[in-house]
């Protein structure tokens, strides 16, 4: 299957409903680092049912399995990259909640043959009970296969410039050996996130961890570092993925805060190489 440009714009895929109990907030909230600290009193309600609250990243998981898949748009899955999230939050998150998910195709940028193109999705995530919308994702695929589509020729947008001088705060994530195989239970079973032979076929010497889940872990650091572990405050967050990550390896997440603005970048530690850049966080005042 190839993507059928520019059929590809006007997919509408089918409206979904997904139900998260306590048990998905908690285990997400457990692959993103939070209860590392058992004594850490503010980032408890994240990991105990008592006034659970949501991280607010959580709607992610939909990103990548939420019809229109980049699968079901001719993208081949061992090949393909995540190559930037975005996700704006309307409201806080309630726990339990059932949403409806509306999936769209926004664009195609098409690199040329060999050179791979970019597809961007969509996903307005609404609760049930009131129709409200709680968040938006803006999802970006690189397919390294399927350059020469007929895709738009045009550039996609500049991403975010995060600031020149030494980061203001910088915060360290040790992930698990076997972190990918815990975040797979949230939705994404790309076997190359669990499958050594699927890994290597793909070029990786061993399987990767899933982008969505280094791009929780920034979540976590901007609730920390500036938010208080207050989700309210989140209005947007959004990052470009550049190297994949390995299981195992130490996240060191570097900030800036300018105003409303916090500016993010990530780095393994161990192999001193930036692997998340342009990344950018949104606070606000969003009334409970």
């Amino acid at each position: 299957m190839a993507i059928d440009y520019p059929a590809i714009l006007d997919r509408r895929a089918v409206i979904e409903r997904h139900t998260w109990t306590d048990r998905d907030f908690i285990q997400y909230a457990l692959c993103v680092g939070f209860g590392s600290d058992p004594l850490d009193e503010r980032a408890l309600g994240f990991v105990y049912e008592s006034k659970l609250t949501a991280v607010p990243t959580m709607p992610t998981v939909l990103a990548w399995v939420a019809p229109p898949t980049f699968a079901d748009l001719g993208v081949d899955q061992i090949t393909a990259l995540h190559g930037e999230q975005r996700i704006e939050l309307y409201r806080l998150i309630p726990v339990p909640v059932t949403v409806r998910v509306e999936g769209t195709v926004l664009n195609v940028y098409d690199k040329g043959k060999d050179r791979g193109t970019v597809v961007v999705t969509q996903h307005l995530i609404r609760d049930v009970t009131d129709g409200a919308t709680i968040a938006r994702l803006t999802t970006t695929c690189f397919g390294r296969a399927e350059g020469g589509c007929g895709g738009s020729q045009g550039d996609a947008p500049k991403p975010h410039a995060v600031p020149a001088r030494p980061a203001d705060v910088s915060l360290d994530f040790p992930t698990r050996h076997d972190l990918a195989l815990f975040y797979r239970l949230t939705g994404d079973r790309n076997s190359i996130h669990a499958d050594p032979r699927v890994a290597r076929a793909a070029g990786f010497p061993r399987p990767i961890l899933h982008g969505l889940c280094s791009f929780g872990i920034t979540c976590h650091a901007v609730l920390k570092a500036f938010a208080d572990f207050d989700p309210a405050l989140i209005a947007s967050h959004e990052a470009r993925f550049s190297v994949p990550v390995f299981p195992g390896e130490t996240l060191t997440v570097d900030l800036w805060r300018d105003g409303e603005i916090v500016s993010f970048e990530v780095r393994v530690k161990e192999r001193n190489v930036t692997v998340m850049k342009h990344g950018k966080s949104v606070l606000c005042q969003r009334q409970r």
